[in-house]
């Protein structure tokens, strides 16, 4: 008994020959090769070979019909995919593959290899691949047309200020990133005494406004300018202007009030000290620890100006402290109410130019009992000496006011404290001349107001500055006004397209 070897027992399948070359083939449901089949069909038919897309330069981005354009970077996957859903007829044959061809960026081509399969002849799959050629026209889009002509705005925001500093619209700056109020803005630029923001629609410019109304006192006025006029339809084309005036009093400034007003805010004494600015001011007198709340509309009724700023102010060393008990402090304060974060003290002072060379100390009363210690350092007001120009003050009765008005601690100089600061902030792209160095002292003010007031920073996102954290420090001394790490966000940027840029045009 013999056995079959397992190779005799497969079958063989037999050749068929071409039914128009008669070439030897194996059976397949159609009875013809490969290159007849070829011949006869093309599964790519119906499909364009060449289409042509529409690119605007100013933007960089690509028209989706009928009016979208999406940025798409060169060889990326948004890219692939916009080609592909402007190819008609791509749903008749299923896609196998499809990959990008070198052109030369400049070509005004771009070429896209594709693979394709479709079932011919009751049973074939045939599969093909081909070359479609996009030819890239420049259209420049709605936006970037706007930009170019002057009419490219609707509305225009002027945000003014009347101080000889910018620490308000840097701390305004940091509101609009927070709360996103600058995605609807066409452009923003500055001018000697603000910013202008620039809008498509009046209601963005409109909510710009209101905006501006709950974060600082202010007060604004809407004027409008005829463009154009169609008299067949009776349509108007107008622009929009809101100027909104912020009130001229900051942080740390010493004002002089009204006797009126300051009978109205509980007989508080004519010159105080401005401690915060909300949407509201918030005065203190610093010989009695009385504070009042001046609102939005109290101080239009009745406004009044800064005698003195930072600008005015003069260095001081201070010799000697004596605290004031609250009996005698309530002896001479009035019948506001009195601040409980401020110390009431008397203190002796000398100006630091002269330290060691006169032994005459100057003697004031100040709120700031609670921070000053004999050897610190204080910025104040020296009203013996200052030509002040305001008419209520100049009618006030000089005998009772004291030589000098302390108004902030010195805690260390501006070089030890920006290397100390391991933090940084977001800014807006602001079209701006070349930075002086008195903006960049103002913003330096700004820096340190937010490292010593902890509610002034409350509304600021303040991101760590991994360069400087990184890099190893010998200061191991920690002062109260440091921002510590835990009040310091990751810099994360969820805008980021798949190009590596980010989606947000406003922030650098």
């Amino acid at each position: 008994m013999e056995y079959v070897p397992n190779e005799a027992c497969v079958k063989n399948v037999g050749k068929i020959l071409c039914c128009q070359c008669g070439v030897a083939i194996d059976p397949n449901p159609a009875n013809m090769c490969i290159p007849c089949i070829r011949s006869r069909v093309d599964i790519t038919e119906g499909i364009a070979k060449q289409v042509v897309i529409y690119f605007c330069k100013g933007c960089s981005r690509y028209l989706q019909p009928p009016a979208q354009w999406l940025s798409c970077a060169l060889e990326s996957r948004e890219l692939l995919a916009f080609c592909l859903k402007k190819l008609k007829g791509l749903n008749q044959v299923n896609l196998v593959d499809a990959t990008f061809v070198w052109t030369e960026p400049h070509s005004k081509r771009i070429k896209v290899k594709l693979t394709v399969q479709k079932e011919v002849f009751g049973g074939a799959i045939l599969q093909q691949v081909f070359i479609v050629e996009y030819v890239v026209n420049g259209q420049m889009c709605d936006d970037c047309h706007k930009s170019e002509s002057k009419h490219f705005w609707k509305a225009i925001v002027q945000l003014r200020q009347r101080v000889q500093h910018k620490k308000t619209f840097f701390y305004l700056e940091q509101l609009i990133i927070k709360y996103n109020m600058h995605m609807n803005c066409l452009n923003i630029k500055t001018t000697n005494d603000g910013l202008d923001f620039f809008f498509a629609k009046r209601d963005d410019a409109r909510k710009m406004v209101e905006f501006f109304a709950t974060v600082v006192p202010c007060k604004y006025i809407t004027s409008q300018q005829l463009i154009s006029h169609d008299t067949h339809n009776n349509t108007y084309d107008y622009k929009y202007t809101f100027s909104v005036e912020i009130v001229p009093i900051c942080k740390n400034d010493v004002v002089c009030l009204p006797l009126t007003l300051a009978r109205n805010l509980g007989s508080i004494g004519q010159i105080c000290v401005c401690y915060r600015v909300t949407n509201s001011i918030y005065l203190i007198d610093p010989s009695t620890l009385q504070t009042a709340e001046v609102s939005n509309q109290q101080y239009w009724r009745a406004p009044f100006q800064a005698i003195g700023n930072m600008k005015h102010f003069t260095e001081y060393a201070v010799m000697n402290t004596e605290l004031i008990s609250d009996k005698e402090r309530k002896s001479f304060a009035g019948q506001g109410q009195i601040s409980h974060k401020h110390v009431l003290s008397d203190a002796w002072v000398v100006r630091s130019s002269e330290l060691g060379m006169t032994d005459n100390l100057i003697h004031t009363r100040t709120h700031l009992g609670h921070l000053l210690k004999p050897g610190d350092l204080v910025m104040g007001l020296e009203l013996s000496t200052i030509n002040i120009n305001n008419a209520v003050y100049n009618k006030m009765n000089k005998e009772n006011l004291p030589d000098v008005i302390l108004v902030k601690k010195i805690y260390e100089d501006r070089a030890t404290r920006h290397r100390k600061r391991k933090w940084k902030l977001k800014h807006l792209d602001i079209e701006a001349e070349t930075e002086t160095s008195s903006v960049q002292r103002d913003y330096d003010d700004f820096l340190e107001d937010l490292e010593e007031d902890p509610d002034y920073r409350k509304d600021v996102k303040i991101f760590k500055d991994h360069a400087k954290i990184a890099v190893d420090s010998d200061d191991t001394v920690e002062t109260d006004f440091q921002i510590s790490l835990q009040d310091m966000l990751d810099e994360l940027n969820l805008d980021e397209d798949a190009t590596g840029e980010e989606g947000g045009p406003m922030l650098e």
